[in-house]
């Protein structure tokens, strides 16, 4: 059988970077091919070639036996090529309509903009694919997972039959995880075939069809989940064995580092998103905050970290309270903070990687001269931080946001962990990334906690809090509604907790 689409050749160089070495790669009717790799090994880029965002230096697109030329996105949505980014590309104000229709609109007698026949299609489409979307919601009203069926309704609106799906699942919780690849399926038995980039070992092995590897902008190997296990794949990502498993000390559990008792915090809102929780960790302890997201613990951490402030409760680090100081007082007193949302709560992606590196530091010595940076010093800084941490990158002059999301990530755990801290908020800190950072950052995080630094790791990824965690914190409505120990913990008692069930 032809393939739908084929990929001959296709090389793409940026200053300094071969993003794309001559990468060969088919595409069946009907299948889910996923594209795996590590961030940065050139799985976006060439997606962006073939949607007509890059232009290839080299190498030859066929769809349907057909060699075509892609200079656009408008190209590419008339061949039936659609792409749904990692971040997302959505207009928050707007219903899903109104999206789905932007730059396709059509005008009825009058010169009035026609909703209600785009509308009808979306109820069409959103019930054959069982992608359940109600046309009429706005887009800032609706959860994560549902903006990225808005996202696949856009495509099939404009009659796609190949889709690109970017890092599908980085932002969504284990049960969208399973919704969308019901959807998935749904449209591959309709005909439809999907390219599904990623990074995650086991929605490969258990939802695609074949796999692609590819490492350095080079396609390692195409094989197929019958053929492969995860620890294969791992290798042949990174290029060498990689340790799937956390293997954790015995904690030396020492003093109370923070405290938090009776603790309401409100969301934007206004309404109470922490309902009195009362917890406390220790030094060399890890304690996993487990819940579906969207259960208070981004406003917990904000309350935290001195982002935002407690409507009522206490907030002790150290003994001291800190529960309506800055978040410079906090960081000052021994604090550190891997946040949830790295672009924008810990990078600014505009300034150099030099910069983020001392955002915390910058005022003080070595870094400052009484009012003027001393730019050779925060120069040193990155250097010995970029080979200490692993940062892959041309320069530390370069802007944060040129690099990829795990080593973006790198920078912010290199900037939190070079300077003398007692306590760590780890929020989400491996959200995203690919099997070597996932390695590496657990590996960071396990010898602060033996070194006596007090974690607080919050995280919707389940197999991450029972690996990682000595004690196991369940957050549901708001609510720490139990605390067990990490050892002897079960999946299913710590997933019916999340679900709100108790015991009791």
């Amino acid at each position: 059988m032809e393939p739908i689409l084929e990929l001959k050749g296709i090389t793409k160089s940026f200053p300094g970077v071969l993003a794309n070495d001559h990468i060969n790669l088919t595409l069946n009717q009907g299948e889910i091919h996923a594209l795996l790799g590590e961030n940065g090994a050139g799985k976006s880029t060439l997606m962006n070639v073939l949607y007509g965002l890059y232009a290839p230096d080299e190498g030859e697109i066929y769809v349907r036996g057909k060699k075509i030329a892609i200079s656009s996105p408008r190209d590419a949505i008339a061949q039936g090529i659609g792409m749904v980014h990692q971040h997302f590309m959505l207009v928050p104000v707007f219903t899903v309509t109104e999206n789905v229709m932007l730059g396709d609109e059509t005008i009825r007698a009058g010169g009035f903009l026609d909703r209600k026949t785009p509308a009808d299609r979306i109820r069409e489409i959103s019930h054959e694919f069982h992608l359940e979307v109600d046309p009429d919601s706005f887009i800032h009203d609706l959860p994560v997972g549902v903006q990225q069926r808005v996202e696949i309704i856009k495509l099939l609106y404009r009659e796609a039959d190949i889709l690109i799906l970017d890092e599908p699942t980085a932002v969504l919780t284990p049960q969208e995880v399973d919704e969308l690849f019901t959807i998935m399926r749904s449209l591959v038995e309709s005909g439809k075939s999907i390219i599904f980039i990623t990074h995650k070992l086991r929605e490969v092995l258990t939802f695609a069809d074949r796999i692609t590897v590819i490492r350095g902008g080079k396609v390692i190997g195409t094989t197929t989940p019958a053929e492969a296990n995860q620890n294969q794949l791992a290798a042949m990502m990174v290029g060498r064995d990689v340790s799937l498993e956390v293997n954790k000390e015995p904690a030396q559990i020492k003093d109370i580092v923070l405290e938090t008792e009776d603790l309401v915090v409100l969301d934007d809102l206004n309404n109470a998103a922490v309902k009195g929780v009362s917890f406390d960790v220790r030094g060399g302890e890890i304690l996993g905050i487990a819940g579906v997201q969207g259960n208070g613990q981004t406003e917990l951490v904000k309350a935290i970290t001195g982002l935002s402030h407690p409507a009522a409760g206490k907030l002790r680090l150290l003994g001291h309270d800190i529960t309506h100081a800055s978040p410079r007082t906090i960081t000052e007193l021994g604090s550190a903070h891997i946040p949830e949302d790295r672009q924008h709560d810990g990078l600014v992606l505009t300034a150099t990687i030099a910069d983020n590196l001392v955002l915390n530091t910058y005022y003080r010595k070595p870094f400052a001269k009484y009012v003027v940076l001393q730019e050779d010093k925060v120069l040193e800084n990155a250097e010995e931080i970029i080979t200490n941490f692993d940062v892959r990158t041309p320069s530390p002059l370069i802007p944060a946001g040129s690099l990829s999301g795990g080593n973006q990530q790198k920078v912010i755990v290199g900037r939190e962990f070079s300077r003398p801290i007692k306590f760590l908020v780890a929020s989400q800190p491996t959200r995203g990334l690919d099997v070597g950072s996932i390695e590496y950052i657990h590996k960071r995080l396990l010898e602060k906690r033996g070194a006596g630094v007090a974690i607080l790791l919050v995280s919707t990824e389940l197999d991450e809090i029972m690996e990682l965690s000595d004690r196991i914190a369940v957050m549901y409505n708001g609510q720490i509604i139990a605390i067990v120990e990490a050892e002897g913990a079960t999946k299913e008692q710590i997933g019916l907790l999340m679900a709100g069930v108790t015991e009791a």
